[in-house]
């Protein structure tokens, strides 16, 4: 179920809905997120847990570690995930509770729980959410960035994002953030491309205009 977004159209009918989303596009670096041609789940969610509350800087540090715990090896291996003993990953970096995140993670790739990257790319949004939820310390946010940037859906809304609910406040020029029930009625307006406009609300928080 690959969905090809039309981009032009998508912002058009973001533009339209108000003078401010038009001009918060016409100066922002423009979305031109494609669906991933091919995915590996396990990968990308293993990255996802170790950047979980954490600035980037820190999370990409200890994911280097991390990664540099199987070299010469493009593609994590759950099998050799599930055989690394805690304590290596702990040295890493990873916290009690990401180290044990991984593993499930890694567990559940192998049980099949966690379905192959072909196999999401013909679910739906609601059927990956439900799956990868079943996974220790994967949420609907992990879930929605992997729907949003890795698989390309064009429908994503990421209501409990804090830069989403910043940049719409900053947006409309609102002095407190939307709740996430406030931020799914604004959505309505912007589907079927509400993952246009999170990335604009992102990107509005770019600069300190």
């Amino acid at each position: 179920m690959i969905r090809v977004m039309n981009h032009d159209h998508a912002h058009r009918h973001i533009s339209k809905s108000h003078p401010h989303m038009a001009q918060l596009i016409r100066r922002s670096r423009r979305y031109e997120i494609t669906p991933a041609i091919s995915l590996r789940p396990f990968d990308a969610l293993a990255e996802s847990i170790a950047y979980q509350q954490l600035n980037g800087k820190a999370a990409a540090t200890i994911w280097k570690r991390v990664r540099a715990l199987y070299p010469k090896r493009k593609w994590l291996d759950p099998a050799k995930v599930l055989a690394t003993p805690d304590e290596a990953l702990r040295a890493a970096g990873l916290s009690r509770s990401k180290t044990a995140a991984l593993k499930d993670l890694a567990a559940k790739v192998v049980d099949g729980t966690v379905p192959s990257g072909r196999a999401l790319l013909r679910m739906s949004d609601d059927e990956i959410i439900a799956r990868l939820n079943q996974v220790r310390g994967i949420g609907r946010w992990t879930v929605e960035m992997l729907l949003l940037f890795d698989l390309g859906r064009p429908d994503v809304w990421p209501v409990d994002d804090y830069g989403v609910r910043k940049g719409f406040a900053k947006t409309f020029h609102k002095r407190k953030l939307p709740t996430p029930k406030q931020l799914m009625k604004h959505g309505e307006k912007w589907r079927p491309y509400r993952s246009v406009a999170a990335w604009y609300f992102w990107r509005a928080l770019d600069d300190s205009r």
